[in-house]
């Protein structure tokens, strides 16, 4: 009898015929030999085949372990930061104090207000050129060019000219006078790009002993920067020849000049509370001795129609 074989080539199966088996069954040596089922064939791998296996499993951990690391690396991403405590705010503040130079309250408010700090010169025609009669300051109040200085800066000046912070050169009109306070009200003709207005505040909590700056041309310097206190409140002053007496004025030991007038009196934030407008001087030199004055920033501005308060 011959040997069934083990192993086919075919990758067919075929079903066994009922007569076939029972021919198998009936006569083992006359009947045909029983089909049998063929089975798929086993292959051996070649090496070429088992190094693309081995490549297949590397770069399956391969892609797992990059996997991972985005993974890690967006939940570092999202990870919580971290919550600072006082001691940590405190000891970042000191560090800076230690380490940094700070301006001081007065280069900051002096900082606050210079952008709005105006150059006034009135002038009267001569023969041959128009010849300065008084040079004072003026403080920009409404930034559409509505400045305000001291009257007598300007009395009787045929012309008016300005120079504003960036340097900008402008003529200026009168808009409008306040005699018993000294105040006059100019519109400039000519504006500088994005002029800034100064920040006004009330005098009603204004006290003897706050810190006050005075910034203006004493001279015809500057802009200048001088800094002390409000000495008093609601005083009265005289000018030197008796012909107008001022009141209700702020008293301060800020040093002011010839050339000061009409500039403002500031706070350490910057925001002017007054127009400088005189200084007692007993002689004849007309120069600062101790005693300044400057009318409330509520009068000046009602002068200039306004009223902020």
């Amino acid at each position: 009898m011959r040997k069934i074989p083990l192993y086919s080539s075919s990758s067919a199966r075929r079903p066994l015929s009922p007569a076939a088996d029972t021919s198998a069954r009936g006569n083992d040596d006359d009947a045909p030999t029983a089909a049998v089922a063929p089975r798929e064939t086993v292959m051996h791998p070649t090496p070429r085949a088992r190094f693309a296996r081995r490549s297949s499993i590397v770069g399956f951990f391969a892609a797992l372990a990059v996997a991972a690391l985005v993974v890690g690396a967006q939940w570092r991403l999202g990870a919580p930061a971290r919550t600072f405590t006082q001691k940590d705010i405190d000891a970042a503040v000191l560090h800076t104090l230690e380490t940094k130079a700070l301006p001081s309250p007065a280069a900051r408010a002096y900082e606050a207000v210079r952008p709005s700090v105006v150059m006034v010169r009135g002038q009267r025609e001569g023969d041959d050129a128009d010849i300065e009669r008084s040079i004072g300051t003026g403080v920009v109040i409404v930034d559409s060019g509505v400045i305000l200085t001291n009257l007598h800066v300007v009395a009787g000046a045929d012309k008016i000219s300005l120079r504003f912070a960036d340097g900008t050169e402008s003529d200026a009109s009168v808009v409008s006078i306040q005699p018993e306070n000294d105040l006059a009200v100019l519109q400039a003709k000519t504006l500088p790009d994005d002029l800034q207005a100064a920040t006004m505040r009330s005098t009603g909590d204004l006290a003897p002993g706050d810190q006050v700056v005075a910034v203006g041309f004493p001279f015809g310097i500057g802009p200048s920067a001088s800094a002390g206190v409000v000495s008093g409140l609601r005083r009265e002053f005289r000018s030197p020849h008796g012909k107008q007496v001022l009141t209700n004025l702020i008293q301060f030991d800020a040093a002011a000049n010839p050339g000061n007038s009409g500039g403002p009196l500031v706070t350490m934030e910057g925001e002017v509370v007054g127009i400088v407008t005189a200084i007692l001087n007993p002689g004849e030199q007309r120069t600062f001795i101790g005693i300044g004055f400057a009318v409330p920033i509520e009068n000046a501005a009602s002068g200039a129609g306004l009223s902020p308060f």
